[in-house]
């Protein structure tokens, strides 16, 4: 098995987060995806309606930016060049030129993704992981999944996509790796390539595997103390 440049395969799929000291955050009765930002008029979406696009698998690796990497985990959902081309593409005007795409979440998180890595072919709006639907652990009732960046791009609990001409002034609300009293561990790479290394906005990949290393232990505890993550043959992740 060949993994990216500093990553090593963990068992299972622990769950991850900017709070990992504290539970999922509650999912609505009628999940819906708010969709925004440069659009002629605003897309509520009911996740119930995933079902009625067309539906992808996908086989792939999480990478961590901390340097651990689930391996062979079974996403299914909607392919996001599917629902960017058929629900926000027509309320777009065709002299705007969309660059980003910010996905968030139901726990306050968002990440932002450039155009061209949102269209990716294996890039997808997951409801199931390993046969299941996402359990509250790993992004229920549906996440954005993008295999070829490290796992801080793919936004859990997704309940809101902005489309936009230009990166936000502040791309990320919270960030990935944070302990207790905000001290901030990473500083995000604008396109977060996992065969690049592109892990830090500053700083050279290889040069920050040390200490992203010596987080992996300490992750899995946090997140075997407030989840239920479990090895992807046991459906959960």
């Amino acid at each position: 098995m060949t993994l990216p440049p500093g990553q090593r395969a963990v068992d299972g799929f622990p769950r991850f987060g900017t709070h990992l000291h504290r539970p999922p955050p509650p999912i609505p009765a009628e999940s819906v995806i708010e969709v925004g930002g440069v659009l002629s008029s605003t897309v509520m979406l009911p996740v119930s309606e995933l079902a009625d696009l067309p539906r992808r698998e996908l086989t792939a690796d999480f990478h961590c930016v901390a340097g651990w990497s689930a391996t062979g985990l079974r996403w299914e959902g909607v392919a996001f060049e599917t629902f960017y081309r058929e629900l926000i593409a027509p309320h777009i005007d065709s002299a705007v030129a969309v660059s980003h795409v910010v996905f968030g979440g139901l726990d306050r998180y968002r990440s932002v993704v450039r155009i061209e890595d949102a269209m990716e072919p294996d890039v997808l709006v997951a409801d199931r992981l390993n046969d299941r639907p996402l359990d509250p652990d790993h992004g229920a009732p549906v996440r954005l999944v993008s295999p070829g960046q490290y796992g801080f791009v793919s936004t859990k609990h997704l309940c809101r996509i902005e489309v936009e001409t230009a990166a936000p002034a502040r791309p990320y609300r919270s960030l990935p790796l944070v302990v207790r009293g905000g001290l901030r561990l990473v500083t995000p790479h604008p396109r977060a390539r996992v065969w690049s290394e592109e892990r830090h906005r500053h700083l050279p990949g290889w040069a920050v595997r040390p200490v992203y290393r010596l987080l992996i232990g300490p992750i899995r505890t946090l997140a075997a103390r407030a989840g239920r993550g479990s090895a992807p043959g046991r459906g959960r992740g």
